[in-house]
């Protein structure tokens, strides 16, 4: 809203008359008396205040040929008149803000124009602090948390459906725990068997790799990456000396008296039959189908 000036305070000049002149409305005469010209026509003071005064904006009274006018807009004041319609503050010699045939102050004029705290209602002056979040606007105390009540100001927070939380809040009340560190999961994270961890947290027990998208197994509470699965943990196959991994081919395994076989490693030494599921007959160390161990 435009501040804006108006014209005067103006007072009409009351003159003593030399000529002879009538007054314009009542026809004395106007000579050795008091008189004011107004629009070329010469009248008395008392035919000015009946005929000529302007009305009073805001008492509805005339303005008097003794009293200060201002004027603005086609609308006139009594000098006493023309103040603040919110605090009733004279403008006489103020700029003021004109809004709705209302004339207001600077300040009050601010109130109107700034927007409501959406805390405590009350208007949001220019150039105090404020927060400015999906449309509405705080004062920067009003700007809380929902939980502990304190001040967020310009920190970070997070919401929960209408309501606003400071950081630690939101996480003592909504934020799932790292099954790992014990640790809130403020933001991503990943899901194993149904329990939160950290992407953080959740790494190789051996090289400390990333594993969040990678191929992995667990083994004894512990998570290994393929590599160091395959070198630290795995079991070495009796027939081929490789490890047994249980990732791709050969994920089923023949255990026999404390040794292991990927399933298509357990063969017969002679002839190269599988043995798995299979009888078998066992010859210094070595494994042999029944055929085959007849013939030795």
């Amino acid at each position: 809203m435009a501040t804006q000036r108006h014209s005067g305070p103006r007072s009409y000049t009351i003159n003593t008359m030399t000529d002879r002149f009538d007054c314009h409305y009542c026809h004395d005469s106007l000579y050795g008396k008091k008189y004011i010209k107004k629009d070329e026509k010469h009248c008395c003071l008392r035919c000015f205040d009946k005929f000529c005064a302007n009305t009073c904006a805001e008492c509805r009274r005339p303005i008097g040929s003794d009293a200060k006018e201002l004027h603005h807009k086609n609308r006139y004041w009594h000098e006493d008149c023309f103040r603040c319609a919110k605090c009733y503050k004279p403008l006489g010699n103020e700029p003021f803000s004109a809004k709705d045939d209302k004339i207001l102050c600077n300040k009050c004029s601010s109130r109107e124009d700034s927007a409501r705290c959406h805390g405590c209602y009350k208007p949001v002056l220019p150039g105090t602090q404020s927060v400015a979040y999906k449309g509405n606007t705080w004062h920067e105390e009003c700007f809380t948390c929902f939980q502990c009540k304190l001040p967020i100001g310009s920190q970070s927070f997070l919401t929960k459906g209408e309501d606003t939380y400071c950081t630690s809040c939101h996480e003592k009340k909504f934020a799932k725990i790292c099954v790992h560190c014990k640790k809130a999961i403020t933001s991503g994270g990943v899901s194993y068997q149904d329990q939160p961890w950290h992407a953080e947290c959740f790494v190789c027990n051996t090289c400390k790799k990333p594993l969040a998208g990678q191929r992995f197994t667990a083994h004894e509470d512990h998570l290994y990456c393929v590599d160091c699965y395959k070198t630290t943990v795995a079991k070495k196959c009796s027939g081929c000396d490789n490890p047994i991994t249980g990732f791709g081919k050969g994920t089923n395994v023949v255990n026999y008296e404390g040794q292991s076989w990927h399933e298509y490693c357990f063969t017969c030494k002679k002839c190269s039959l599988s043995l798995a599921n299979k009888h078998f007959v066992t010859h210094s160390e070595a494994i042999y189908c029944p055929d085959c161990a007849k013939k030795l």
